[in-house]
């Protein structure tokens, strides 16, 4: 009886671990395009222009407005 407790937990738990590792890779793209997104809407205002990439979408898409800022920062006044 302890035995099936044992396999059925165990189960249950790689099916989550699974679970995780699938979803993971399409939160990453869709952050990405949600980044991208708005850098696209942030360079037609004119005020500032950053190049849209891979990473650029991603630190912002991850990291929000915050990001965004930091990423201007970065690009136009430090570097």
């Amino acid at each position: 009886m302890i035995e099936i407790g044992i396999g059925l937990v165990a189960g249950i738990l790689i099916i989550l671990a699974l679970k995780f590792f699938i979803e993971l890779p399409f939160e990453i793209i869709w952050n990405s395009l949600v980044g991208a997104a708005i850098l696209y809407l942030v360079n037609l205002t004119g005020i500032i222009m950053i190049k849209i990439t891979f990473i650029h979408a991603l630190i912002v898409g991850v990291f929000g407005v915050p990001g965004l800022i930091v990423l201007a920062i970065y690009l136009n006044v430090i570097k």
